[in-house]
C-alpha cells in the first residue's frame, strides 16, 4: 500500500512560516492548556493560535491609554453591554506571556499569541510583551460593534487601519488581522488593511450574539458551534480576495471536514482554522482530518496543497460572474418545490 504522506506535500506557508500541513487550531479557551497545545501537535496540527488576550481584563493606567479609552468609547464601550459575560476566569497579562513562553518550550510548531483590544495604546503595549514572550506571530482580534447612530461607517474602518498600522510599526513578527464580515466594502476594506501592513487576514470572526431569557428577563450568553454551512460565506471572500491582496488568507469559521478543508485551499487560502470541529470530535480528529484529506488528493491525483490552493478563485474560475450579483437571480430559481 502507497504511502500519502510520503508522495503528497501537505505544506504551505502561513505569515512567512513553513507549515506541514494547512490545519491550524484557531483561538479558543481549549489553547489555555499547554498540554492540550501539545496534543494539538502531537494529532497533527501545523500550528496553534492561542486563546485571545481581552483588554476588558487589564488594569491598565498610562495617560496614553486613558486618552484612547476616552477617544474610543464611541466605538467600544456601549457595545460592551451587548456582550455576552465571560463564563470563565480569563488569563491576565503576566500569566498570558509567561503560557506563550511555557507553549513554545513545550512545542515546535508555531505559536501565535491573539489579541483582543479595546483601545489602541492597550493593543500597542500587549502586542510588544507578546512579541517579547516569543510568539512567533500576532493575531489582532478585533471585534469592534459599534452601536452609536452618529458614528460612521469611515471612521470605524479607520480606526482598524490606524490600528493595524500602529501596532506594524511596533513588532517585528508578522501580524495577523482577524475581522468580521459587516463591512459595506469588505473588498476595499482588505485592501486598506493591506497596504497598512497586516501579513495575514483571517476569515471571518464570529458574532456571538446573546440570547433572551424571558423569565429571569436576562440577556444571556449563546454560544452555538459553527457548522459547515458557515463555511460559504468564508469561501465567498476568499475567492474574491485572493490575488488581490498580497496579505495571506486564512480560513476560519466551518471547517469540520477534509473537502472543507479543500475548498479553503482551493478558494486561495493558505490555512484552514478551526475549533468546533475539535470541541465536538475531540483533539485527536486533526489526525484523521489528515489522513482523510491525504486519501482525497490521491484520489483526485494532487501532488501538493500548493497546487490546488487558488485554483477556484474569482480570477481563475471561468465564470467569475458566480461570486457577484449575476449569481443572484440563478441561486433563486435553483429552487423547486416539493
Amino acid at each position: 500500500m502507497i504511502d500519502l504522506s510520503k508522495t503528497i506535500d501537505l505544506s504551505t506557508t502561513y505569515l512567512g512560516l513553513k507549515l506541514k500541513n494547512p490545519l491550524v487550531a484557531s483561538s479558543s479557551p481549549m489553547c489555555e492548556d499547554v498540554g492540550n497545545v501539545r496534543r494539538l501537535e502531537d494529532s497533527g496540527a501545523a500550528a496553534v493560535v492561542l486563546q485571545s488576550l481581552f483588554e476588558e481584563q487589564i488594569t491598565v493606567d498610562s495617560d496614553e491609554l486613558d486618552r484612547f479609552l476616552t477617544e474610543g468609547s464611541e466605538l467600544s464601550a456601549e457595545s460592551v453591554t451587548h456582550f455576552p459575560e465571560l463564563t470563565h476566569r480569563v488569563m491576565g497579562p503576566d500569566a498570558y506571556l509567561a503560557h506563550i513562553a511555557k507553549c513554545k518550550q513545550a512545542v515546535k510548531i508555531p505559536v501565535i499569541a491573539s489579541l483582543n483590544g479595546a483601545t489602541q495604546g492597550g493593543w500597542l503595549k500587549f502586542a510588544k510583551q507578546m512579541e517579547q514572550a516569543g510568539a512567533d506571530a500576532l493575531e489582532l482580534n478585533i471585534y469592534y460593534i459599534p452601536v452609536d447612530p452618529d458614528v460612521p461607517g469611515a471612521a470605524v474602518e479607520q480606526q482598524y487601519v490606524d490600528l493595524v498600522q500602529a501596532v506594524r510599526e511596533q513588532v517585528k513578527i508578522p501580524v495577523a488581522v482577524k475581522l468580521g464580515p459587516y463591512f459595506s466594502s469588505l473588498a476595499n476594506m482588505a485592501k486598506k488593511l493591506d497596504a497598512a501592513g497586516a501579513d495575514a487576514l483571517v476569515l471571518f470572526n464570529r458574532f456571538y450574539q446573546p440570547d433572551y431569557d424571558l423569565e429571569s428577563l436576562e440577556v444571556v450568553p449563546n454560544l452555538i458551534l459553527s457548522n459547515s454551512h458557515e463555511l460559504l460565506l468564508r469561501l465567498h471572500w476568499v475567492a474574491v480576495l485572493y490575488g488581490s491582496v498580497k496579505a495571506d488568507l486564512a480560513l476560519t469559521g466551518g471547517v469540520h471536514s477534509a473537502p472543507d478543508v479543500v475548498k479553503a485551499m482551493m478558494a486561495g487560502a493558505k490555512v484552514a482554522m478551526m475549533t468546533s470541529a475539535l470541541l465536538k470530535r475531540g483533539i485527536t480528529y486533526l489526525d484523521t482530518l489528515t489522513t482523510e484529506l491525504l486519501v482525497w488528493m490521491g484520489e483526485h491525483e494532487y501532488d501538493s496543497i500548493r497546487q490546488m490552493q487558488g485554483s477556484m478563485s474569482r480570477n481563475a474560475v471561468p465564470q467569475p460572474a458566480a461570486f457577484e450579483r449575476a449569481n443572484y437571480m440563478k441561486v433563486l430559481s435553483s429552487y423547486a418545490m416539493r
